[in-house]
């Protein structure tokens, strides 16, 4: 379980297709702190760290990657140098300063315009129709594993205000029209969705 509150820029380091696809992440955690089985948020992904270690370049962990999850996600995208957005999973006691979000992506979402709003960037995204019901004004997404607010929805496009500190904090101070971002909708709005199926039925 996460929040959405990154906590630390990844770097890919190194990509090995064996049998599934091994990710090395270069990281700003000290390697000791990283358990073997831990779970971070890689990108809004959960993933199971499977090695972890430190060399010259500084501390890194290492994760295996299904083909299923390759194909549902934007992790297809990754490259050698790829910036990424880290979480480690949520303590009991943890200070929840987003959302509740599971690490489980339901689709990938396309930056269609982007647009500066004074120090702010206002970027424009297309969900997928599947799950464009989902978003609400004022409700809360989980775009590569950021917990953020959405300003305006129409049609399946919907808007979200990216501050300074959130541009700064995350891999969104370096996005263009046309990336392909990890989505993950919020878990109360698909059970109030499934209650209005319910009840429709």
């Amino acid at each position: 379980m996460f929040t959405g509150i990154i906590t630390d820029i990844g770097t890919i380091r190194a990509l090995t297709q064996r049998g599934d696809l091994t990710a090395r992440i270069g990281c700003g955690y000290p390697a000791d702190s990283i358990d073997i089985g831990a779970s971070i948020a890689c990108d809004g992904v959960c993933l199971t760290v499977v090695d972890r270690g430190t060399d010259a370049d500084g501390a890194w962990f290492e994760v295996s990657i299904s083909g299923e999850t390759v194909s549902a996600t934007n992790l297809g995208t990754w490259v050698e140098g790829t910036r990424i957005n880290l979480e480690r999973a949520l303590k009991v006691g943890d200070e929840l300063g987003g959302h509740i979000v599971s690490g489980h992506v339901d689709g990938v979402a396309e930056i269609t315009a982007m647009r500066e709003e004074g120090d702010s960037t206002r970027i424009t995204f297309c969900a997928p129709d599947a799950l464009a019901k989902f978003i609400a004004p004022k409700g809360s997404v989980a775009l590569n594993g950021v917990s953020l607010t959405v300003n305006e929805v129409e049609g399946s496009s919907f808007g979200v205000n990216f501050i300074p500190h959130t541009k700064e904090a995350t891999t969104f101070g370096g996005v263009a029209v046309g990336d392909k971002v990890n989505l993950e909708i919020d878990t109360l709005a698909r059970y109030v969705a499934r209650l209005q199926d319910w009840n429709a039925a």
